[in-house]
């Protein structure tokens, strides 16, 4: 790989890490002012609402100067929704600031991969890629559960750092690791790419990103690998959420504790991303079935009470579920490239992928408002995850007997 790659991994390994931590801060402070338990799950969707409603506008913001401007100028938003979490603002209102950052920097993200790299090198690439942001997802969430333990709350409130209490100087460490991720962006290398100016008719922009909305999902293989990262990336932000809920009733653990088992699924994630990355783009189909299997391990989940027992399932967890998103990320990424352009092809993947996280994280929302326990919300998830993706690859196997999909995949 060359040396720009390695830029582009820090940038995105710094600023995801960033996102995480401030996510179980955020809960942190949810559950300290008493809100309801169903806001909770409401920070994810507050968080991915920008990817939804601007879903039409950050693909072409991202196509229109290079990528590594877009990528400052997100990571510049996210500071400042640090900002006004420090100012006391709601977490919910605050969170999706920084949301809105995350939505014009994904675009960029991804589509920087297809500009600078060859398609052979795609698997490989969003191998590394997943796994350095699982390892971000990992560090950033276990450490954000440490800087709202108790003993570290305690530690931090020795020192009389007056006017800051333990909370506000949380903020402000995350916020440095945004600000390191900004310097890494001033150094991610030009493609070279011609990038088309920006057009500023939001009619316009609507049309077009609606006709690649249907461009990609009548694509026999872009419809099965954008339906597939659909499901398995809003199962993931529930799962984030349901273990945090399940980590207490279960096993006993506390919100700094529970954080802990996310990192569990994380490393698992981590593994099944670079066992995937020896997948060519040829072959990447056949991981369909593994989105079934996860989610009949996530139904065993309610009959574990014992923590190492409940280390080796998540693990396993995020291991198929690390295993199964990198070859369909790569070759939804190598369709919407072929389609339409890097930056139009994440938007529309982003736009999916968050609607998902919307829907479910609303579901779970509404499940915690009806008062259903724990285990009831595991199971019913399990099954929809198991359903969810037999339906899936139902549709490929379907796809299959069409000359247009067998065709794709020779071509690749």
């Amino acid at each position: 790989m060359p040396f720009g790659f390695y830029i582009i991994m820090a940038a995105q390994f710094f600023s995801a890490l960033a996102d995480n931590a401030l996510l179980i801060v955020a809960i942190d402070m949810l559950r300290k002012v008493g809100a309801p338990p169903e806001h909770e799950p409401l920070l994810r969707s507050f968080f991915a609402v920008s990817y939804v409603v601007l879903a039409a506008f950050v693909g072409a913001f991202a196509d229109s100067m290079p990528k590594w401007r877009v990528m400052l100028i997100s990571n510049t938003i996210k500071i400042g929704g640090c900002l006004l979490l420090f100012a006391g603002a709601q977490p919910l209102y605050a969170y999706a600031v920084v949301g809105l950052g995350a939505a014009a920097y994904s675009p960029a993200k991804y589509g920087i991969l297809t500009e600078y790299l060859p398609h052979r090198k795609l698997v490989v690439a969003n191998g590394w890629i997943e796994g350095l942001t699982v390892a971000a997802i990992i560090f950033g969430t276990v450490f954000g559960g440490e800087l709202v333990d108790e003993k570290i709350v305690s530690w931090f409130a020795t020192f009389d750092l007056q006017p800051f209490d333990p909370t506000l100087l949380a903020i402000v460490i995350i916020g440095v690791f945004y600000l390191i991720a900004a310097v890494f962006n001033l150094f991610i290398p030009d493609t070279g790419v011609d990038h088309k100016p920006l057009n500023n008719n939001p009619l316009y922009l609507l049309h077009d990103f609606i006709h690649c909305l249907r461009l990609l999902w009548r694509d026999k293989l872009g419809q099965i690998s954008l339906a597939s990262t659909t499901l398995a990336w809003g199962a993931a932000a529930t799962l984030q959420l349901i273990v945090l809920a399940w980590a207490s009733p279960n096993l006993g653990l506390d919100l700094s504790k529970a954080t802990r088992l996310l990192g569990v699924v994380a490393a698992g994630m981590a593994t099944g991303a670079i066992l995937a990355s020896r997948i060519s783009l040829r072959n990447s189909v056949q991981v369909l079935p593994l989105g079934v299997f996860m989610g009949f391990i996530i139904l065993l989940m309610p009959l574990v009470t014992n923590l190492y027992l409940a280390c080796v399932m998540l693990f396993i967890i995020g291991t198929c579920g690390g295993f199964f998103v990198v070859p369909m990320n790569a070759l939804l990424q190598h369709r919407g490239h072929i389609l339409m352009g890097a930056g139009h092809s994440i938007a529309v993947q982003n736009f999916n992928e968050n609607l998902s996280i919307l829907l479910m994280n609303g579901a779970y929302a509404l499940l915690i408002f009806w008062s259903l326990s724990a285990n009831t919300v595991v199971v019913l998830f399990g099954l929809f995850v198991a359903g969810s993706m037999f339906l899936v690859k139902r549709w490929y196997t379907a796809s299959q007997r069409t000359t247009d999909a067998v065709s794709q995949l020779d071509n690749i």
